[in-house]
């Protein structure tokens, strides 16, 4: 047995979370790829993966050999840059996860960009509106929005969006633009519902930010069902500028009430903090940052 391969085939397992795909990617039947994983946990003596019919996990030895195996290979890729060949390309799958609204409004449309630059990189993009265990997923890079509060992550602040209030031009002409906060209350409103109920409007003031309550008769716990009930003239909304960074620029919406805007939401690029940063995660969250520098100009 090639350790080095074997311990290659369990990372990858890991990411991907299945051994055909890995086997499809070595061109390669099932079988071999899950004898390469058996022979490591013989040779090392203990269990690295539990297999059920349904999913692979990471036993508790799984997750930390991981972690070291990740280092050895990203050590070993730096390695091979620096000798011979002077700095190599970023080669290999980015596995990252983002909110499902987020990811497919404002990051794959582009994305041609990024392969154009790094044609040798895969990006796999999971959706998830919740918190992943980017380790037991096997995940690079999550992208998180707002405030972070676990310890055991290493973030960095890739950008940040302004949190606007929007509504349809075929609305505002309909129903008026208002001018101040207190003209909402003569309004229709799109309205986001989270388990603690109606999220409040976070408007900025002279004194600091207040809160408004809107009314509507649509609420939804989705971005892009925001922004089609948006589209579809239902009312006004407050949302990050991302969501309708598209239809502002075709004048389809508006931005409204400009001066009552709150301090823009912080976005972060979040990855394990036992993980070495490998070539292939660092330029994709370069990328990442150049994408959202586009909304603080905004």
């Amino acid at each position: 047995m090639d350790r080095l391969d074997a311990i290659k085939i369990f990372v990858r397992v890991v990411e991907s979370g299945s051994f055909s795909a890995v086997a499809r990617e070595l061109g390669v039947g099932q079988p071999a790829v899950s004898k390469q994983v058996a022979r490591l946990e013989a040779h090392l003596g203990a269990q690295l993966l539990m297999r059920t019919s349904r999913n692979l996990s990471l036993t508790e030895a799984g997750c930390d050999f991981y972690e070291s195996g990740v280092r050895l290979i990203g050590d070993l890729e730096v390695a091979e840059s620096r000798v011979g060949r002077g700095q190599a390309s970023p080669s290999g799958v980015v596995r990252v996860t983002a909110a499902h609204a987020f990811s497919r409004l404002y990051v794959v449309p582009r994305l041609p960009n990024f392969f154009a630059r790094y044609p040798d990189v895969d990006v796999e993009m999971l959706d998830s509106d919740r918190t992943s265990n980017l380790v037991e997923e096997g995940i690079d890079l999550a992208i998180r929005n707002g405030a972070l509060t676990d310890s055991s992550l290493v973030a960095k602040k890739i950008g940040s969006s302004p949190v606007v209030l929007v509504a349809s031009a075929e609305y505002l002409s309909r129903r008026g633009e208002p001018t101040k906060p207190s003209d909402c209350a003569s309004h229709d409103a799109v309205l986001f519902v989270s388990r603690e109920g109606v999220r409040p409007w976070r408007l900025g003031g002279r004194l600091g930010p207040v809160f408004y309550q809107p009314r509507g008769s649509f609420r939804t716990n989705g971005g892009e069902q925001m922004r089609e009930a948006v589209l579809a003239g239902l009312g006004i909304t407050q949302a990050p500028l991302w969501l309708f960074s598209r239809d502002l620029a075709a004048r389809s919406v508006k931005r409204i009430l400009m001066d009552y805007e709150p301090a823009p939401v912080p976005i972060s690029a979040v990855r394990p903090a036992a993980r070495r940063m490998a070539g292939k995660v660092s330029v994709f969250i370069e990328f990442l940052a150049e994408l959202l520098a586009e909304l603080s100009e905004k």
